[in-house]
């Protein structure tokens, strides 16, 4: 499960509620929650978490908060 997988699933939201509401398909929102080499864009985090309610900068910090610059690089997950 991916880390928008474990965020959904720890508020109950329903995969299938999020698809309806953002236009993505069933099949999108269940390789962004369970596939860990999908790659989700700005736009699909943006309207997910209109769709859910949510702040976009909290979702973007629950999914990318992990990474630092260290040395000139990116570290992290």
């Amino acid at each position: 499960m991916t880390k928008l997988g474990v965020f959904l699933s720890k508020r109950a939201i329903n995969k299938s509620e999020v698809a309806r509401r953002t236009g993505l398909s069933k099949a999108r929102i269940n390789e962004l929650s369970l596939t860990p080499s999908a790659k989700l864009t700005g736009r699909e985090l943006y309207i997910i978490a209109l769709a859910i309610q949510t702040s976009p900068c909290e979702l973007l910090d629950e999914l990318y908060g992990d990474l630092k610059f260290v040395d000139g690089v990116v570290v992290g997950e």
